[in-house]
């Protein structure tokens, strides 16, 4: 009889922060975090001999708790890196919001990491070798199975990303490194397994093939499996999907995000003149619902999560009126009091008189009467900072369009979300409202021509004129398909997170009153 084998692949990726099964804003609980997913983890492993734990990217940001460890506690280890050091991850790959808090931060993590962190095609600019060391990591067991785990990073990161943060990078187009490294592993290595863990996700639709999205080179996941030989195993992310599949006979998996799910796959292998053949293989998702937290794991991470929720409560200032949010689409559809508070507060900042901001999150409740830092970080939920750039009317227009397009009529004549902006990943930070500048959104015309009555200080723009508009730094980078503001003169820049920004101006005002001048509209 054949000898075989089965080997285990446990996948975590855009992770983001989530170790205890809460809700920041609320403090409610919810089912996720790697304390749950901990459970899970460690009884595959210990249930298998073979088994190989990854992470995919996303890791070190995304919670208060992350961001407070950054700002407070950044002479202690990273609280990320501890867990995955106590769950004995075999390897970790660069995502895109690793970079959130600046490159030493990263930097640091990988240096207290246990395992590997992987990006073959993050390169140091002066060498062109792979920044972060390694490119790939190889796995040996000792019955001789021989698996290589390739890592590669969207290669979209300069679109969005404070340009001081990935000073030196050079982020080569993922696809293209992929077929060389793994041609270069199979001539060298010859696992095998040869698994690909990509902080990436797809372009297409995995069982069709038809295109998703357009293919601007942010996922490239289809194209990995569909134009690359000798890949077994495509680990992805980024997307934030649950999804497995098989395409062109390589399998696939994603285990969406905040470790709601881990990724489970197995191989089954056979022994065939002295070698491990894949016989089959096959893909999970596992829900960390039903999974008591580990202990050791609440342990780990109890001192920052203190400090965390005493930084949390801390009443900042207060609100006069009411600047809470009961319907997500009105929100984006009539002009908002928070909205205009964040767009006041980035115009403050920089001295400019034209300013754009999204309201990030479907779920943001707004601001209560008494403030504090849990309400600013439950809405304004990512660590970006702010850039003033210079713009002409035309690409004023056109970025006005692009937001214009996130709204669509139903059958009955109704407006709804454009799916475009919900589906397969919801995009709702990539609808911009602005102020300083007058403007109508009428939904019945096409996209494209929607923008009406474009006015700034009550006189037609000029699409030739030069303006200074301040936004948020992945915006000013292109980020969210807003090409028309990539390259465009930088004038002034704040490298002040947007949400100590927000507090300060609290501190400073005390009380904000809860207002809005009703400079723009959606009609149809």
């Amino acid at each position: 009889m054949m000898s075989q084998i089965s080997m285990t692949i446990v996948e975590t990726s855009d992770v983001h922060g989530s170790i205890f099964p809460i809700h920041y804003g609320t403090n409610e609980f919810h089912p996720l975090g790697l304390a749950k997913a901990a459970a899970l983890i460690k009884r595959i492993q210990q249930e298998n001999d073979y088994v190989i734990t990854l992470d995919n990217g996303d890791l070190i940001q995304g919670t208060p708790l992350t961001y407070h460890y950054v700002k407070h506690m950044a002479d202690q280890t990273n609280p990320m890196v501890k867990v995955l050091n106590h769950l004995q991850y075999d390897a970790a790959v660069i995502g895109n919001h690793e970079f959130n808090y600046g490159n030493c931060v990263i930097t640091e993590a990988v240096n207290q990491s246990g395992f590997p962190w992987l990006s073959a095609n993050i390169l140091d600019r002066q060498t062109g070798k792979p920044y972060f060391g390694q490119p790939y990591v190889v796995k040996e067991f000792t019955n001789g199975l021989k698996a290589v785990i390739l890592g590669l990073t969207t290669h979209y990161v300069p679109n969005w990303e404070n340009p001081d943060y990935i000073s030196g990078l050079k982020f080569s187009n993922a696809l293209e490194a992929a077929k060389h490294w793994v041609k270069f592993i199979r001539e060298k290595e010859n696992p095998d397994i040869m698994i690909v863990s990509y902080h990436g996700g797809f372009e297409n639709d995995i069982e069709t093939g038809e295109p998703t999205e357009p293919h601007t080179g942010e996922n490239q996941g289809y194209s990995i499996c569909t134009e690359i030989e000798g890949v077994d195993v495509l680990l992805t992310g980024h997307q934030h999907r649950q999804l497995t599949g098989m395409v062109n006979g390589v399998l696939v998996i994603q285990p969406g995000f905040n470790a709601q799910y881990i990724g489970r796959v197995d191989i089954t292998l056979e022994e065939v003149n002295g070698r491990w053949e894949i016989i089959s293989k096959k893909a999970e998702l596992l829900s960390v619902a039903g999974e008591k937290e580990d202990e050791q794991i609440l342990q780990l991470a109890d001192a920052y999560e203190t400090r965390t929720q005493e930084w949390l409560d801390q009443p900042i200032g207060f609100i006069e009126g009411d600047m809470t949010i009961t319907d997500p689409l009105k929100a984006r559809m009539v002009e908002h009091p928070l909205v205009e508070f964040i767009n006041k507060v980035q115009m403050d900042a920089l001295d400019v008189s034209i300013s754009n901001t999204a309201l990030f999150s479907f779920t943001a409740s707004g601001f209560p009467n008494t403030v504090t830092m849990r309400d600013i970080v439950s809405n304004y939920v990512y660590p970006n900072t702010l850039t003033a750039i210079e713009i002409s009317g035309h690409d004023m227009k056109q970025a006005l369009e692009r937001s214009a397009s996130y709204f669509q009529l139903d059958d009955k004549g109704s407006i709804i979300v454009n799916p475009a902006f919900s589906t397969p990943k919801p995009q709702h930070y990539n609808y911009d409202m602005w102020e300083g500048i007058q403007y109508t959104i009428n939904i019945s015309n096409e996209p494209g021509s929607r923008i009406m009555n474009l006015e700034y200080k009550g006189e037609s723009v000029d699409m030739d004129g030069k303006y200074i508009v301040v936004m948020n730094n992945y915006r000013a980078g292109g980020g969210g398909e807003y090409p028309m503001f990539k390259n465009r003169p930088a004038i002034k820049s704040s490298q002040i997170d947007m949400t100590e920004l927000l507090a300060n101006y609290f501190l400073k005002h005390k009380t904000v009153k809860a207002a809005v001048n009703h400079n723009w509209k959606v009609v149809k």
